[in-house]
């Protein structure tokens, strides 16, 4: 039933080809910014769990 469903619907065949084309566009793009970002961008946002100054600005109370 389903692939007789699945084959009624004309020109079916390029969602898997568009579907590809999307997951490829958006990993090659984190790809390049990965490589392209700015280092102490990468290392401000790492070490940002840790950092106690913020954590005493921020509005989250501990209970």
């Amino acid at each position: 039933m389903k692939k007789d469903l699945l084959s009624s619907i004309e020109n079916i065949e390029i969602y898997p080809i568009i579907s590809l084309l999307i997951f490829v566009v958006f990993f090659v793009g984190m790809f390049i910014w990965v490589i392209k970002a700015d280092k102490n961008y990468i290392n401000r946002m790492k070490d940002l769990p840790f950092d106690e100054e913020s954590q005493k600005n921020s509005s989250y109370e501990k209970v």
